[in-house]
């Protein structure tokens, strides 16, 4: 080979080798397949705060790690595609939460599943028990009965003389399903009628409030879903047309113009979240880190749809409240 030519052959391989040593580093680096199972407006935030701890805890994305987000938008055949799709990327871990976790463990058996957030991990068939996930999953819980009861009792608290609560479920999801069971005994143990209203895809959401409309109901609980989320604004707005107080879990469904929400703190649960992942990067198995329970709970009260429906909050319960959004 002629001088000219090695000098050419070798200066093609200097700038190819580089082009060609990142690539490979870059498919070497550990991937995150991240489910939002709603909309980003909805899951953004929670997004972020994860993606700030994993760093927190060293792990930055485009550096050593790869995260790959997808948004569900409350469809239960999209959670199926994203999760066949994060099985033909070979994501090491999948994080998501709800009945989208649902879909993923029954897509993947493989790979690590950490759902930031779910109603009853047992009872709807995630995790074995919470001490011993015994499977490809864990993650954390929204908490027990014991929050769903004391949501009931703090409607209670606001609607003068409330007789009569609608419950609004999505019917497709079971923990949603056994949320909406344990509303209706605390109904119950309140002396309360609860009408139970089942939803399944977007288009139910309308027919289902003239249904609980016509029932004479005076409060609404919402139970917290892929499918709620994603409807949200719809929620809301229907429920204010009806005149009917709302109930929610999360404290950014009062953010979009629900009078009430008790539940565990959502930006913590997905922080925790991220040193599930943490761990499961550095080779712990999901079978062997126990469910972790929720150890934030906030109140939050909309004073602006509080006054839009003609309600009081007693003051003892603004009192109570972590935050009033007026």
């Amino acid at each position: 080979m002629r001088r000219r030519d090695f000098i050419a052959a070798f200066g093609s391989a200097a700038i190819a080798w580089p082009l060609a040593a990142r690539a490979q580093q870059a498919a070497k680096l550990p991937t995150i397949g991240f489910l939002g199972s709603a909309t980003p407006a909805s899951w953004s935030p929670w997004l972020t705060v994860f993606v700030q701890r994993l760093r927190e805890l060293g792990w930055t994305e485009g550096r050593n790690v790869a995260i790959e987000v997808r948004w569900g938008e409350g469809r239960s055949d999209r959670f199926s595609e994203i999760a066949a799709e994060f099985v033909r990327l070979k994501v090491d871990v999948i994080v998501t939460g709800g009945n989208a976790a649902l879909a993923v463990k029954q897509v993947t058996s493989v790979i690590p599943i950490i759902f930031a957030v779910a109603v009853d991990p047992v009872g709807s068939g995630l995790v074995r028990s919470l001490a011993r996930p015994g499977s490809n999953a864990t993650g954390l819980s929204m908490g027990s009965a014991d929050v769903v009861g004391k949501r009931v009792e703090l409607l209670r608290e606001v609607v003068p003389n409330l007789s009569r609560l609608a419950i609004l479920a999505n019917a497709s999801y079971s923990a949603t399903v056994l949320e909406m069971n344990e509303a209706q005994k605390a109904a119950r143990t309140l002396s309360l009628e609860a009408t139970a209203v089942e939803i399944r895809r977007t288009e139910d959401i309308s027919p289902a409030f003239e249904t609980l409309i016509r029932s004479g109901a005076q409060a609404l609980y919402v139970c917290t879903d892929a499918l709620v989320s994603f409807n949200l604004a719809r929620i809301n707005t229907l429920a204010l047309g009806g005149r009917l107080a709302t109930m929610h879990g999360v404290r950014e469904y009062v953010e979009a113009g629900g009078l009430m929400s008790y539940g565990a703190n959502f930006p913590d649960l997905f922080r925790r979240a991220a040193e599930l992942v943490d761990k499961v990067l550095r080779g712990t198995q999901p079978a062997d880190i126990p469910v972790e329970q929720p150890t934030k709970f906030d109140l939050v009260i909309n004073l602006t749809t509080a006054k839009a429906l003609g309600l009081e909050i007693p003051p003892r319960l603004l009192a109570r409240a972590d935050e009033v959004i007026e």
